[in-house]
């Protein structure tokens, strides 16, 4: 699994390192593992099932957000408004490309 370091700085006002504007602060640093990533067919799976349980039509709704960027075309239903947004627009479409590429047998 591939894991990537990402630090976060705390400010604590009790400290007496470093007084800046009043406050004492000391910078601590930790290091974070983030959780597993999610493949963008897998989220264009979530989001078309959730599309589909609330009713919308799921590919009208997918290509309105994938033209404008707005998130609003997706439910938020079951978390598929925050999935989609964690994938870049560019990313849906080479695996929605790939997908279609691969099912009519283009591929040699």
């Amino acid at each position: 699994m591939n894991f990537r370091h990402v630090y976060i700085k705390i400010e604590l006002d009790y400290c007496e390192r470093r007084k800046t504007d009043g406050k004492f602060t000391e910078y601590s640093f930790f290091q974070v593992e983030p959780g597993p990533q999610i493949q963008a067919k897998d989220i264009l799976e979530i989001v078309y099932k959730a599309l589909k349980e609330k009713g919308y039509n799921p590919v009208n709704q997918i290509v309105g957000y994938i033209m404008s960027g707005d998130p609003t075309y997706i439910t938020s239903y079951n978390g598929a408004r925050s999935l989609i947004m964690k994938v870049e627009r560019d990313e849906l479409v080479e695996e929605m490309l790939k997908a279609y590429i691969s099912n009519n047998s283009w591929e040699s």
